[in-house]
């Protein structure tokens, strides 16, 4: 099954969102590279451990390496963010976002980004899109139906 078969199965009534985003994430982390892969697996480890230091240095040789593989970008922008810094973390979202425009991961990413800067029209809008992408999932209709009340239940 593709990613694209994937994306489809999301968009059916009744489906497993968890289960079908699991599969799409497992997809997005195999970079083809074993060494590669370790990187991704070390710089996780370490962002799990919250050694965000340890976490940017994987995940950095990770895009030096392997300026293509989405998911590096996406972790790190993950690690950056863990560490307070946004301004890295959104340049990696940017980039995560360019190779691989449907990953809701880093869009989620940005959606609380512009929620914790105060612009949440912004974060609504990225929220919507990442709704539109994985319809069934719950955190993000309930993260969409709370923004939308904050701010005063204006359509954009």
């Amino acid at each position: 099954e593709t990613v694209d078969d994937m994306f489809a199965r999301l968009q059916e009534p009744g489906v497993n969102s968890e289960a079908v985003e699991k599969q799409i994430w497992e997809q997005w982390r195999k970079s083809g590279s074993a060494s590669m892969d370790l990187l991704l697996q070390r710089g996780t480890a370490a962002l799990e451990a919250q050694d965000f230091d340890a976490a940017i240095g994987f995940l950095s040789a990770l895009v030096d390496h392997a300026p293509d593989f989405a998911e590096g970008y996406n972790a790190r922008a993950t690690a950056f963010y863990s560490a307070g810094l946004l301004g890295p973390s959104l340049a990696d979202i940017r980039q995560t976002l360019s190779l691989n425009p449907r990953h809701f991961g880093a869009m989620t990413g940005l959606a609380l980004i512009l929620q914790d800067t105060g612009h949440p029209e912004d974060a609504l809008e990225v929220w919507h899109e990442v709704q539109r992408l994985t319809p069934h999932n719950a955190a993000v209709n309930e993260a969409v139906e709370s923004l939308d009340k904050e701010i005063g239940g204006e359509a954009l």
